[in-house]
């Protein structure tokens, strides 16, 4: 049975300068939900609304949380980089 990859890593700025690392297969809603407060327990409502910076897309879902994982390691700095140098791309 083929995975389907239809699920992206993302990154949001939060209101307070904040990122935020998550998955979803539908990033639009997810983002819907994030700036309704009913998102992950890191968005607070004193965080919104947050605005989506970065999106890699192509993943099946246990790939897409290893990205996800990858990501949050790596601090604010290299996570600042990626969304500079790399907006909205696919995975290769």
């Amino acid at each position: 049975m083929k995975k389907k990859k239809n699920w992206s890593v993302y990154i949001v700025r939060c209101r307070d300068g904040s990122l935020y690392t998550g998955i979803s297969n539908d990033v639009k809603r997810r983002m819907e939900i994030h700036n309704t407060g009913k998102g992950a327990k890191y968005i607070t409502p004193a965080r919104r609304p947050v605005k989506l910076l970065y999106v890699e897309a192509g993943f099946c879902v246990g790939a897409a949380l290893k990205r996800e994982n990858a990501i949050k390691r790596s601090g604010k700095a290299a996570k600042e980089t990626l969304v500079k140098t790399k907006k909205k791309r696919k995975k290769p």
